[in-house]
């Protein structure tokens, strides 16, 4: 069986894995965004140098200047000079807004399309998993969703993210397994925007469960089923947050 993936290792690695396609300073600066809003990179954190920064995504060193100029005019990040300079995550303010802006630039088709692709990747690692998952694999799982604090936002979006990853692991693919890394930094954070809410996030915790329980009966059509329930139900959130957004402007 792989190895369990936690977030703080493999999903923050992601954040920084060489860009696949091209390598424009709005490239890197949306990767960054999208960490920040999944709380992969959190308020007061310091990023890698330019340098380094470039040397990971695999981009000259001005692009990565430029994609920080960027993050400091959304206000998600600030830089310091000096010894102990840098620049720092600073989103704890201006979370919210960007997640706005994110939400009005797309269509409601985009929306739907990501969240039909992300289901499709979602759902077949459930169902891979519910056959090759072993009983300490369940009893990880189980542990996972109960140390979710369902009182706070912050913890119910990292254990959906960590829950998404562990499936994903269980699913024995390493393609699913970097889809799953690479959806994450650059679709739930808005795809979980739901998660604002206590209702929305005793559902996934209902959800998981439901999920745990199809891998345990290795019935990989209901843990796919119950998997893109969730997800459809997180969409069609989405889609009423972003009416709400317009009638707004």
């Amino acid at each position: 069986m792989p190895q369990s993936i936690w977030p703080t290792t493999a999903a923050r690695a992601a954040v920084f894995a060489p860009l696949v396609v091209g390598g424009r300073a709005e490239l890197v600066a949306q990767r960054l965004t999208n960490a920040i809003e999944l709380g992969l990179l959190t308020h007061g954190e310091r990023l890698p140098s330019e340098s380094e920064m470039a040397r990971r995504f695999g981009v000259a060193t001005v692009t990565a200047r430029e994609a920080l100029e960027v993050l400091r005019a959304l206000e998600l990040v600030e830089t310091r000079r000096g010894r102990d300079g840098g620049s720092f995550v600073t989103s704890a303010g201006s979370r919210s807004a960007v997640a706005a802006r994110r939400v009005l630039a797309l269509s409601r088709v985009e929306l739907r399309d990501m969240g039909v692709y992300y289901s499709a990747i979602a759902a077949t690692s459930a169902q891979l998993a519910a056959d090759r998952a072993t009983r300490e694999d369940i009893r990880h799982l189980l542990s996972t969703v109960e140390a979710i604090d369902l009182t706070a936002e912050a913890s119910a979006r990292r254990g959906e993210g960590t829950f998404r990853l562990e499936i994903a692991a269980l699913s024995q693919s390493a393609r699913l397994v970097r889809e799953e890394l690479r959806l994450q930094t650059e679709f739930a954070p808005l795809l979980w925007l739901c998660l604002r809410e206590q209702e929305y996030r005793q559902r996934s915790r209902d959800s998981h469960i439901s999920v745990i329980e199809a891998i345990q009966a290795t019935d990989g059509d209901a843990a796919r089923r119950r998997t893109v329930e969730l997800i459809t139900d997180a969409i069609g959130w989405l889609l009423e947050a972003k009416t709400d957004l317009e009638r707004k402007q």
